[in-house]
């Protein structure tokens, strides 16, 4: 069973703090292993904001030249590099918005305002609780690694291979580790609905 330290998230949190650190310090072999272990997540965010593949794309570049540029505002004591380079990526999308720098898809800021509120009602906050709550109990029954690569992988937005690589396992054995124990967790909360 992996500790706190061992296992693959916390390794590659602290290979993805480590070269935010080294950026900051004008390693720019840095950006290359921030690039590799956070394009995927940081695209997906610019295009859900954004709506469109090659705004989405700009955003990104942007996002990169960006942390070039300022590394050195990232402070690991207040917070995980992916949450920074998540909220990074948010702002470099929305600025785009704002500054009509989109050239098309996208729904310009001004009208984008009055658009009717799309977040949940409260007794729909209160179902997304529960089922949240299930998910973390039925987690919390699966052997250790297994539930950390889970969580790792649908949680924290790491790829199988990222987390194949963490665990030095070969990319098939992590995609059945982690399909085994989704279908464990899939039977444990049917199980909790049907009771």
């Amino acid at each position: 069973m992996a500790d706190g330290r061992t296992d693959p998230a916390t390794i590659a949190r602290e290979r993805l703090r480590d070269a935010m650190v080294r950026l900051a310090d004008g390693d720019s072999a840095a950006l290359e292993e921030i690039y590799a272990a956070t394009r995927v997540k940081l695209f997906g965010i610019c295009l859900r904001i954004l709506g469109d593949r090659k705004e989405a794309e700009d955003a990104l570049q942007d996002v990169y030249i960006n942390l070039w540029q300022r590394a050195d505002r990232y402070d690991p004591t207040r917070a995980s590099p992916i949450s920074w380079l998540a909220t990074f990526a948010r702002n470099r999308a929305v600025d785009r918005l704002r500054t009509g720098k989109v050239r098309s898809g996208a729904v310009p800021v001004e009208e984008a305002l009055p658009l009717p509120d799309e977040a949940p009602l409260a007794d729909a906050l209160l179902v997304d609780a529960e089922r949240t709550a299930q998910i973390h109990q039925c987690l919390s029954k699966l052997d250790e690694n297994t539930a950390a690569h889970i969580r790792s992988a649908f949680f924290e937005g790491y790829t199988y291979a990222q987390l194949a690589e963490a665990a030095d396992v070969p990319l098939g054995t992590m995609k059945s580790w982690i399909r085994r124990g989704l279908q464990r967790l899939r039977a444990c909360l049917e199980a909790s609905e049907a009771s």
